[in-house]
C-alpha cells in the first residue's frame, strides 16, 4: 500500500487537500482535509442578531447571496415576520442569478477544461474540446463570460452589488422595481436565454427541461452535436463517466425558491428510490475527525465551535454533518431527485449518483430556472410593498434558516441570549459533501466516492473528475 497527498487543488474555491491510500492499482481509502480555519461562527457571538446580515455574506465571494438568504430566513423566524410576495419574488430572482452563474462557471471554467488535457489526445473528440474548453483560451469561454456579465448586470440592478449585498432583509428586500426597470431586466433575461439556447443547449430551454429519460437525452445528443452540453454528453459516453464517483446514494436538500403555492424545489431526504420529508431534527454535527472540540453527534442548536488545532484524531477543519446518522450528498442532483424529475431518477436508478448525473443535474436545472425567473419578474405587482418593517426586538430565542445554494443545502442555526447571539452554527453544502469521518468512522460522501477508483497516481484524471463533479467551495465549508 502507498499513501499520497493531493493538493492544493486548482480550479476550486478555497483550500483543499486529499490523502489517498492506494492498493492493487485502486484507491483503497480517502481522507478529505479542509486545511484553513476561518471562524465566522465565533465572530458572530455576542452581536446583535441583525449584524449577521452584514457578516455572513462575507463567508464567501461566490455563494454570498445564499449565505444572506439563509441568514434572512433565520432572522425572519426570530423576528416573526414574513416577506410580502414582491419581496419573495425579488429574493428568488437575486438568488437564482447567483446559482445559475455558479452552474455556468463550474461547467465552462472548472469542470470541462480537464477534458482538454493532453492525457486525452488519443480520443477523437480531444481536438474540438481543446479548441472550445482549454482553460482561459477556449473559444467557449468568452461567450459564456459575456452572458454571465449580463446576469451580473441583472444582479447589480436588483441587489445593488455582488457579492455581499445588504438588499436581502428578514422582511423582504430593500429594492423596489419600477416599470421601466422591469422592461430592462426582461431584455437582459431574453439576451441570456438566447446565449443558452444558441451555445449551451442548442435547443429551447423548454425542450431541455422536457427531457424525460436517458433515451431522450441520447436523442438530444444525436440531434444537437454542436451544443456545449451535447459535446459534454459525447465525452461522458466515451469515458463512461456514469461509472465514476458513486457515493452512498443518500441525497438531502432544503426547500428553495418559495412561492404562494409552496417552494419550487422541496426539502427532503432521498434514499433507495424514495423521498421523505426532511427530518430537520435529526441533522447533527460530528466533530470526531475535526480540529474542533467535541466528538459524537450533537444538534447544531446545542453545539459550539471551539478550535482545537492539536486534536490527535483530527484531520480537517470541516465538521461531519449527518442526517439520521447518514452521510448524505447534496446539490442539484439531490434537488432534481426530490422534485421527481424522471431523467435524474432514471439515471440514479441505473448507476447511482456519479460524475455524469451530477453535471446533467446542474445544467438541466439552468434550463428550468430561467423560465421561472421570467415568471417571477412578470408577476411583480409594482404598486405593492417589497418589504415588511422589522420589529425592534426578536420574538423568539432560536431559529433555523435553510436554503439551497448552487452546491446544495445551506443551513444557519441561531440561538439568542438576552437579545444577543449566543450560538450561530452553519452547515454549508461542501461541509456535507466533503465531510471527514465521523465518530463511527463513516467516511464523508466524497471520501466514499473515491474508494475503489482505478488509479495508482493522485494526479489521475479520474480523481480530478470526481472531486470537481461536486464543485467544492472550501471557504464556505469551514466558514
Amino acid at each position: 500500500m502507498s499513501r499520497r497527498i493531493l493538493g492544493p487543488f486548482n480550479r476550486v474555491e478555497g483550500d483543499l487537500n486529499i490523502t489517498l491510500d492506494f492498493a492493487d492499482g485502486k484507491v483503497s481509502a480517502a481522507r478529505v482535509t479542509a486545511p484553513l480555519f476561518r471562524g465566522f461562527e465565533r465572530i458572530l457571538l455576542g452581536r446583535e442578531p441583525l449584524d449577521a446580515l452584514a457578516i455572513v455574506p462575507r463567508i464567501c465571494g461566490i455563494c454570498s447571496v445564499s449565505q444572506s438568504v439563509a441568514a434572512a430566513h433565520a432572522l425572519s423566524q426570530l423576528y416573526g415576520i414574513t416577506p410580502p410576495a414582491n419581496g419573495q419574488r425579488v429574493l428568488n430572482l437575486i438568488h437564482a442569478v447567483e446559482n445559475i452563474a455558479d452552474h455556468l462557471s463550474h461547467f465552462y471554467l472548472f469542470f470541462m477544461p480537464d477534458f482538454a488535457r493532453a492525457d486525452y489526445q488519443q480520443h477523437g473528440w480531444h481536438g474540438e474540446t481543446l479548441a472550445r474548453f482549454k482553460a482561459q483560451s477556449g473559444s467557449a469561454v468568452a461567450p459564456m463570460l459575456e452572458a454571465r456579465a449580463i446576469l451580473m448586470r441583472f444582479m447589480g440592478s436588483l441587489a445593488g452589488h455582488w457579492p455581499h449585498t445588504l438588499c436581502l432583509q428578514p422582511g423582504g428586500v430593500t429594492k423596489v422595481v419600477s416599470a421601466a426597470e422591469r422592461v430592462r431586466l426582461q431584455q437582459w433575461l431574453r439576451s441570456f436565454r438566447r446565449f443558452l439556447e444558441q451555445r449551451t443547449f442548442g435547443q429551447p430551454l423548454e425542450a431541455i427541461a422536457a427531457l424525460d429519460g436517458q433515451a431522450a437525452l441520447e436523442h438530444y445528443r444525436a440531434q444537437t452535436p454542436a451544443a456545449d452540453f451535447a459535446h459534454f454528453l459525447h465525452i461522458a459516453d466515451s469515458l463512461q463517466l456514469q461509472q465514476l464517483g458513486r457515493s452512498y446514494d443518500h441525497f438531502i436538500a432544503a426547500a428553495a425558491y418559495a412561492g404562494p403555492d409552496g417552494p419550487w424545489s422541496p426539502a427532503g431526504l432521498w434514499q433507495q428510490g424514495l423521498s421523505q420529508p426532511l427530518p430537520q431534527e435529526q441533522i447533527s454535527e460530528d466533530n470526531h475527525s475535526s480540529w474542533l472540540a467535541g466528538d459524537g453527534p450533537s444538534a447544531p442548536l446545542h453545539t459550539d465551535t471551539v478550535p482545537l488545532p492539536d486534536k490527535a484524531e483530527g484531520y480537517s477543519w470541516s465538521k461531519a454533518p449527518r442526517v439520521a446518522g447518514l452521510a448524505a450528498e447534496t446539490g442539484a442532483l439531490a434537488r432534481g431527485l426530490l422534485r421527481g424529475e424522471p431523467l435524474l431518477n432514471e439515471m440514479v436508478a441505473s448507476a447511482g449518483g456519479n460524475v455524469l448525473s451530477r453535471v446533467v443535474a446542474r445544467l438541466t436545472e439552468v434550463a428550468r430556472i430561467v423560465p421561472l425567473m421570467e415568471h417571477w419578474l412578470a408577476a411583480l405587482e409594482l404598486e405593492q410593498p417589497f418589504q415588511q418593517p422589522c420589529p425592534a426586538s426578536a420574538v423568539h430565542n432560536s431559529a433555523v434558516g435553510l436554503t439551497e445554494a448552487a452546491r446544495g443545502m445551506l443551513g444557519h442555526w441561531v440561538t439568542l441570549d438576552a437579545g444577543r447571539i449566543s450560538r450561530y452554527q452553519i452547515i454549508a453544502p461542501t461541509t456535507w459533501n466533503f465531510s471527514p469521518r465521523d465518530s463511527k468512522e463513516l467516511p464523508g460522501p466524497l471520501e466514499k466516492a473515491l474508494e475503489g477508483v482505478d488509479a495508482s497516481d493522485p494526479q489521475a484524471l479520474q480523481v480530478q473528475h470526481i472531486v470537481r463533479s461536486f464543485d467544492p467551495c472550501q471557504v464556505c465549508t469551514t466558514h
